[in-house]
């Protein structure tokens, strides 16, 4: 008997070979880096340099070594808190300005003064008002978060086809229902992706507020633990710490993209 092909399982192929193509690409990249950082490791032509084997093994401990994983763990507890935050902060913001034009006007000159501030030019500032380390972290996560968010629900909100918000409103529906069932919809999946690219943010302030104030906790502290350092081990260890801040970094992506997949299917198809 000859198994039978299903269409579905007919069209299921290609997507299959295309990611498998996808990966494989993917993995020769990653490859080719790592082998180029181990001969230019081993051949001394960039003297600071450990070789790729070194620095990969001292990652993987490091997964296992409570000290460091505390360290990560008062990373995460930071952007965990600030970036919900910046959530709840920016998209009210962003739908306000997105929808009331006057409002949008009167804030814009606040808003440009505002958003090209450097937020680690803020740190003192935000040591003054949050004595607390974790509480300074989580003020100027909120702050440079919420930009990418804001701006994009405030653009969001214009996009959001005018017909359709007409089209309710000639059925009686108010303002609030427009909001609701048209305006938030069609500006999701934009809300979605500002919320991305602000969870990058998150790691970036963390990190940087732990290194320039040089608390007790967090990966920062573990990069000026380890840069005080003598010798090859001292670069090993920032090495592998700037390792686990990407790879960290890369996981919070790939969740935060196949979430905006799951939520948002219909935008993909």
């Amino acid at each position: 008997m000859t198994a039978t092909v299903t269409p579905a399982r007919r069209e299921r192929a290609p997507l299959a070979r295309a990611r498998l193509v996808k990966f494989a690409r993917h993995a020769a990249g990653v490859v080719g880096f790592l082998l180029l950082w181990q001969v230019l490791g081993m051949s001394g032509a960039v003297k600071w340099l450990p070789p790729a084997v070194d620095t990969l093994a001292r990652t993987v401990d490091l997964a296992v070594d409570p000290e460091f994983l505390d360290h990560v763990l008062g990373t995460l507890t930071a952007a965990v808190i600030g970036l919900p935050l910046a959530v709840l902060v920016a998209v009210p913001i962003g739908l306000v300005l997105g929808t009331i034009p006057v409002i949008e006007e009167m804030t814009r000159v606040f808003v440009e003064f505002l958003r090209p501030i450097p937020s680690v030019a803020l740190i003192p500032l935000a040591l003054f008002f949050f004595p607390s380390e974790l509480n300074a972290k989580v003020a100027l996560i909120v702050f440079a978060a919420s930009w990418p968010i804001l701006i994009n629900t405030m653009y969001a909100m214009r996009d959001v086809d005018p017909v359709s918000k007409e089209t309710l409103r000639t059925f009686g529906f108010g303002a609030g229902a427009v909001l609701w069932r048209v305006s938030l919809p069609s500006a999701a999946p934009f809300i979605a992706t500002g919320v991305r690219l602000a969870a990058s943010i998150t790691l970036i302030l963390a990190i940087s507020v732990e290194y320039i104030v040089g608390g007790s906790t967090g990966i920062g502290s573990f990069l000026i633990q380890a840069s005080t350092g003598i010798g090859a081990d001292a670069m090993i260890d920032v090495l592998a710490a700037l390792l686990w801040a990407g790879f960290l970094g890369l996981v919070v992506n790939i969740v935060l993209v196949r979430a905006e997949r799951r939520l948002f299917r219909w935008r993909t198809t």
